[in-house]
């Protein structure tokens, strides 16, 4: 059943959201899940009171567990679907959503960012014609992060990394390199343009699968856009293995980066090069600040490298 079928739907006196121009635009929202049963659910109640309706509503679960399954029965507008990979495949996940929707605009949430009640609505009103994705506001409770790099929201710097920022609120919408995973939408013909979501071992916290889906888009032609006024609650989950910002969470942003780097430029892109002597240069000095396991995060970080330029140079591309 549709987020617009029957009696069951939250939906039913909301209108459906529009774009820049008034016109009504259809919004398919995917929320990928891995053994999160109770973030689910929180991320469906906020669901259900936007003031617009989404058109389909779709949850692709990895979990080993019928947990969550049971979770979405309690919410009969939401269609539940699996994928029997398992851990670690989240651009599948996404993959999966995607085929399985219509919408015209394709949203895709975390199971832990918690949508305002206008979230669907501002997506839809920051789309204009030449505009392939926007990307929306995750705060995540932190002094001051409204103010915090309003002028590096989601760009890719000339050394090679990124800026965030994406709990930022400037006034108003801004150009971007690339939106952030938890909070973002695309147009379906924006993902078909630019081959649409690749299927890659992104690991357990999927780090840098949304600057790979964005990079992608822009090289497709379209614009990327942030807007602060869609905005969800980012509340950062446990992770199913170890813990955020440990050396695994290191090591597995690294390997991430640069093989999208890899990927997407070429090894001998000075982007590559770049990132690579920052990233390393970064990681001999935090090192050098520390005086436990103070070789754990460079060699951490060299081994990122490594086997980060490894699987881009082995990527099948087609």
């Amino acid at each position: 059943m549709t987020a617009t079928d029957g009696p069951a739907t939250p939906f039913a006196t909301q209108p459906p959201p529009v774009d820049a121009a008034g016109d009504p635009i259809e919004v398919s929202v995917v929320i990928a899940t891995l053994e999160r049963p109770e973030e689910v659910r929180t991320c469906l109640e906020h669901l259900a009171v936007q003031t617009c309706r989404p058109r389909e509503v779709v949850v692709v679960d990895s979990s080993s567990s019928d947990s969550t399954r049971r979770v979405v029965d309690e919410f009969p507008w939401v269609r539940y679907l699996r994928n029997d990979a398992g851990v670690g495949t989240l651009p599948l996940s996404r993959r999966i959503g995607v085929a399985a929707t219509t919408g015209a605009i394709v949203a895709f949430l975390d199971d832990d960012a918690y949508a305002d009640p206008d979230w669907l609505r501002f997506l839809a009103l920051a789309y204009e014609p030449d505009i392939g994705g926007v990307g929306g506001q995750a705060r995540n409770g932190q002094p001051g992060e409204l103010e915090q790099g309003l002028d590096e929201i989601g760009l890719l710097l000339p050394n090679g990394l990124v800026t965030g920022n994406f709990a930022a609120d400037p006034g108003h919408d801004v150009d971007v390199d690339h939106v952030i995973g938890c909070n973002m939408s695309f147009r379906r013909e924006a993902l078909t343009d630019s081959g649409g979501i690749p299927d890659w071992p992104a690991g357990v916290s999927s780090l840098r699968e949304d600057l790979f889906l964005s990079l992608r888009v822009r090289d497709a032609g379209w614009r990327l856009r942030f807007t602060p006024r869609a905005g969800v609650f980012h509340v950062g989950a446990p992770q199913v293995k170890g813990r955020r910002f440990d050396l695994r969470y290191d090591f597995t942003g690294i390997r991430n980066h640069l093989f999208v780097l890899v990927v997407h430029f070429g090894p001998t892109s000075p982007y590559v090069r770049r990132a690579i002597a920052t990233t390393l240069a970064r990681s001999s000095a935090q090192a050098a600040r520390s005086t436990a396991g103070a070789l754990a995060r460079p060699l951490a970080a060299l081994a990122g490298v490594v086997v980060g330029v490894w699987r881009g140079l082995t990527y099948d591309r087609r």
